[in-house]
């Protein structure tokens, strides 16, 4: 989770990634920032995010972040 919150704040330095679980409702990640997230992603954890995955579901969140990545490792 601290290697993903790390990738999250170089994004956004300026959001509270622990609190905040409106990143993709509330504006904060836009869809150019969620395809840079997801390459990065990809690389840090060695999965592959397909474009089902890619909801906002899971991406309004860290938890939510974290819970997809464990989940396709």
């Amino acid at each position: 989770m601290d290697e993903l919150l790390e990738i999250l704040k170089e994004a956004k330095p300026d959001v509270d990634f622990s609190s905040e679980k409106a990143l993709i409702d509330g504006g904060i990640f836009d869809s150019f920032d969620v395809v840079q997230l997801v390459m990065k992603l990809n690389d840090a954890f060695d999965i592959e995010i397909g474009a089902e995955e890619i909801t906002p579901a899971n991406f309004n969140s860290a938890e939510s972040l974290w819970a997809m990545v464990q989940r396709l490792q």
